[in-house]
This record gives structure tokens, C-alpha cells and sequence, in this order.
């Protein structure tokens, strides 16, 4: 298949924007967990001596798991796999539902709830119409692949 401006025009790919704050959002949550897993092992005499809710064992379990979850969208990501978008949607609903958990179960009461819920709905809207232009491109990539073949 060659390429012509027609082509060029019909191939709508995702705005690199999105895509850099999808990534640095990824990046940032990802290194917020590796230094909550490190905090909670090196730390781990004084949390508990100060009785800290949750556990530390708790919190280095949590935060090995979004890092894990971290690493592997960043790579998914930068690499345009077709699933990146769909793993971003899921980790980003259960990012969201295990920190709605966590500020209702251990913290204790915050008057800035509202705001907190505004942002989280805000940057679950935009990882959803990013990943869907993700998602977009990285089929519309794996065709062009397989027509060269």
C-alpha cells in the first residue's frame, strides 16, 4: 500500500499531547508507588511503632503492585500494543476505586473531597478519550503492517 496525501488525510493519529501527559501521568503515579514500596520497607519500625493505617507490609504490597502495573503500561505504551489503551482504562478505574477505598477506610476525613472528586473524574475522562485514539492507532498500525507483508 503506498502512501499519498489522501491516505495521510484519512489516518487520523492521536494527538502526541494527550499521549506525552497519558505517559507522564503513568510515569508519575508509577514513581509516587516505587517510593510508597520503599518508604513502607524502610520505614517499616516507625509506621508500625506509630501504629500507621495501613500496614506497612500493606502498604509495600500495594505499592509493589501499582509499580509492577506502572512499569508495564509505560513499556505498553511506548510501544504501541493494541492493549495499551484497554489496560490503561482498567488500571486507571481500579487506581481510582482502590484510592476512593483507601481515603475512606484509613484517612481521616478531608474537607477537600470535592475537589478530589472533580480531578479524579477529570483525569478519568481524559485517559478515556486518550486511549481511545491510543487504541485507534495502534490498530490502524498493525493493518498497515500486515498489508506490507
Amino acid at each position: 500500500m503506498r502512501f499519498s496525501p489522501h491516505n495521510r488525510k484519512m489516518n487520523r493519529h492521536p494527538d502526541p499531547i494527550r499521549v506525552t501527559l497519558s505517559l507522564w501521568l503513568v510515569l508519575f503515579l508509577t514513581v509516587w508507588n516505587a517510593l510508597r514500596t520503599w518508604t513502607a520497607i524502610a520505614w517499616r519500625n516507625a509506621l508500625t511503632e506509630f501504629s500507621a493505617h495501613p500496614a506497612p507490609v500493606v502498604s509495600a504490597i500495594i505499592g509493589a503492585v501499582w509499580l509492577a502495573t506502572g512499569v508495564i503500561l509505560l513499556w505498553s505504551i511506548s510501544r504501541k500494543r493494541a492493549w495499551a489503551g484497554k489496560m490503561l482504562i482498567g488500571a486507571s478505574a481500579a487506581y481510582s476505586a482502590w484510592y476512593w477505598i483507601e481515603r475512606l477506610a484509613w484517612q481521616a476525613p478531608r474537607p477537600n473531597w470535592p475537589f478530589a472528586v472533580i480531578l479524579n473524574l477529570a483525569l478519568l475522562v481524559f485517559i478515556y478519550f486518550t486511549t481511545k485514539s491510543m487504541t485507534r492507532e495502534a490498530n490502524e498500525q498493525q493493518v498497515e503492517n500486515s498489508t506490507l507483508e
